[in-house]
């Protein structure tokens, strides 16, 4: 019997920290090694680098603003919030305001039910909105700030968190049996994303009650194939024997929002879903690529309910999902579309960029140990007076891999049916078991794994910055990394905190065959030597942090980043947002600005054209930690936020920070 282990996001990061890649291809900690070491020796960075616990606080203090007179003064003002290990509420810089603007159960469509505590209710939680709000993206209604459409991933579900009566600790066979027809129907419709209108009045921002733009989207909503692998055998299924249509998305994590004004949203950990590990039997393609993509995983318990979950009925049921979505959301009638010619994976993030010559550049992690980092251009060029002609942009155009190499070049490796590569050999052919480039993009890791991609520490969020042309990368951890299998781009054994890795592009251009890199913060506590952690010195004992997840780039070009994973046992920090400096002297300066409650995780940045409001979501609050002592359920959860009131669980929510008074976040 298939059965529930962790709670879902304990899962994934089991998952994504085990990863499935079992090639020999050069890790990103391989080159970062090679890289460190010469440019460390040249830039005289290392004494800063792993400062020890004496030396530490000596250059903490020694960084103190009149000592810095000469110093630019730094792009963020604000107070800087003092870190905790863990609280029942969220806490945000002194001079702001944090509002939950939404939360998990109330209302976006017409004629949504009430919030009703503990009582699954499918029908309802399609109009309600779903939970673990992830990925967010403002788009401005006629030009304004104050006004506009926000969309939201709606990632996955905590049912012991949600519902009475289901542990994430006990017996997985009891947890399964718990489950219930109703409480699978409800985490299906709870997933998939949501567009609401909002606005700003009064200072306090709003649901648009009854909007003509307000939509939910779940694990049941139509929608269509596209690109090289729509209509592949591998696609089709019972319910869909011509594979161009599928119902639903599935762990929504990360995502973008395109110059045309469309919703990229990208499925993540979608092998948990499915049943039957019984179906991966040893040396066909079919069940090579399950093993690869790690399905199927038994994280919930719809295939005991669906048969399209199950692998042993519906082989081809997996290959459907792990695809980038777009929807637009200024149509509630519009049908999403899964955008195949981006691949296939674990996705987290869409950053993207037009080019210079006209072309969509879009850049993507897979979120996963060991895993690639992608990159996508467009065949056509955006045309920035005519949405309806780039509404099929994403459908043609050219899939690449990243290799990072010692000295700090990279280079593109283009994931092309039949395309030799510049020494002259062909990998991605029949022989190799890809027919056609259906194929390639379905399996799109087993084809990366083929061309010598560089094997990286669990690529998340990647972000562009417009003004710059730089490229950010969030590396959130991997603790499976062995010495002996460092790497310049992946420089630490056991990398427990992560780093963030800078990419420029070759002369500018996004679509050049190769670029330039560096890492602009190795994470972890200063204060540890063995950490290795690479903070500017003015860096002080609040503005580290590790675990780098989500990225957001404001309007003035300023990175802030968000973590997943900071706890009072990691860390004795809680997840939160950190401003990240990015260049002059100042360069690698971090400073803590909002910080979650007990158990969640900080998704979601994104930012008002004005910059005057900051959304961010608030993931899975109360969720059980890992390796903790404390069990997080619906009955004693460690939290009750936002509502704190007895019987309420704690809910998922979107929360809206505004300056007192009014003016630019962080100056």
């Amino acid at each position: 019997m298939p059965r529930a282990p962790l709670p879902p996001s304990v899962a994934f990061e089991a998952a994504e920290n085990e990863g499935s890649n079992a090639s020999r291809n050069p890790t990103l900690g391989d080159m970062v090694a090679a890289r460190l070491s010469r440019r460390d020796l040249m830039q005289g960075l290392v004494a800063i680098s792993v400062a020890s616990e004496v030396l530490w606080p000596q250059a903490l203090a020694a960084a103190t603003p009149a000592d810095a007179a000469g110093i630019a003064a730094s792009p963020f003002d604000f107070v800087e919030l003092a870190v905790a290990p863990a609280s029942e509420t969220h806490h945000v810089a002194e001079g702001y305001d944090a509002d939950v603007l939404i939360r998990w159960g109330d209302a976006v469509l017409p004629g949504a039910p009430a919030f009703e505590p503990g009582k699954p209710d499918a029908a309802g939680q399609t109009k309600q909105f779903g939970y673990n709000n992830d990925f967010l993206g403002f788009i401005p209604l006629d030009g304004r700030s104050d006004h506009g459409l926000l969309v939201v991933n709606h990632e996955y579900t905590n049912g012991e968190l949600m519902f009475p009566g289901l542990s994430p600790r006990s017996d997985k066979n009891a947890d399964f049996a718990a489950v219930t027809r109703e409480i699978v129907d409800a985490e299906m419709m709870a997933h998939g994303g949501a567009v609401l209108e909002v606005r700003r009045e009064g200072g306090k921002w709003h649901v648009v009650p009854e909007s003509k733009y307000a939509r939910r989207i779940t694990a049941e909503t139509e929608m269509l194939i596209s690109g090289p692998a729509a209509g592949h055998d591998r696609m089709k299924t019972s319910a869909d024997p011509t594979g161009t249509r599928v119902r639903g998305m599935l762990n929504n994590c990360a995502g973008g929002i395109t110059p045309w004004g469309t919703w990229l949203t990208c499925e993540e950990n979608f092998n948990g879903y499915f049943w039957s590990k019984a179906a991966s039997e040893p040396l066909t393609l079919e069940a090579r690529a399950l093993r690869r993509y790690g399905a199927p995983a038994e994280w919930y318990a719809w295939g005991r309910f669906h048969d399209r979950f199950d692998v042993l009925k519906e082989p081809n049921e997996p290959n459907r999902f792990g695809w980038v979505v777009e929807i637009d959301p200024f149509d509630p009638t519009s049908i999403p579309i899964k955008r195949t010619a981006l691949g296939r994976f674990k996705h987290e993030g869409a950053g993207n960029i037009i080019n210079a010559d006209g072309r969509f550049v879009l850049y993507q992690g897979d979120d996963e140990a060991f895993d690639y980092v992608y990159r996508f251009v467009t065949d056509g060029k955006v045309d920035p007076d005519n949405r309806t002609v780039n509404r099929d942009l994403l459908d043609k155009g050219m899939l690449s891999v990243a290799r990072f190499n010692a000295d700090g070049t990279g280079e593109w490796l283009p994931l092309l049916h039949g395309a030799p590569n510049k020494d002259g050999q062909v990998w991605l052919t029949d022989a190799n078991g890809f027919k056609d480039q259906g194929d390639v993009l379905i399996h799109t890791r087993l084809a990366a794994d083929l061309l010598g991609a560089t094997r990286m520490d669990r690529p998340e969020d990647i972000d562009v910055n417009p003004r710059t042309g730089k490229v950010y990368l969030a590396l959130t951890n991997n603790t499976k990394r062995k010495e002996d299998r460092t790497d310049a781009a992946n420089p630490r054994a056991g990398n427990a905190f992560g780093h963030i890795i800078e990419i420029v592009p070759h002369g500018g251009d996004h679509t050049a065959d190769t670029f330039t890199w560096d890492i602009l913060i190795q994470c972890g506590s200063p204060a540890i030597a063995e950490v290795g952690a690479t903070f500017n010195a003015a860096t002080t004992e609040n503005g580290w942090f590790g675990m780098p997840d989500n990225f957001a780039v404001d309007a003035d070009g300023r990175l802030w980043v968000t973590t997943d994973g900071n706890s009072p046992r990691r860390t004795g920090r809680a997840d939160g947002v950190w401003a990240v400096e990015t260049e002059g002297p100042r360069r690698g300066t971090s400073r803590c600005f909002f910080q979650v409650p007990v158990g969640a995780e900080m998704c979601g940045p994104c930012f008002t054209p004005d910059l005057e409001t900051f959304f961010v979501a608030v993931q899975h609050p109360g969720e059980t930690e890992i390796g903790g002592d404390v069990v997080s359920t619906f009955t004693a959860p460690t939290t009750r936020w936002p509502d704190f009131k007895d019987g309420v669980p704690p809910r998922p929510a979107i929360v809206a920070i505004t300056r007192k008074g009014g003016g630019r976040i962080a100056g």
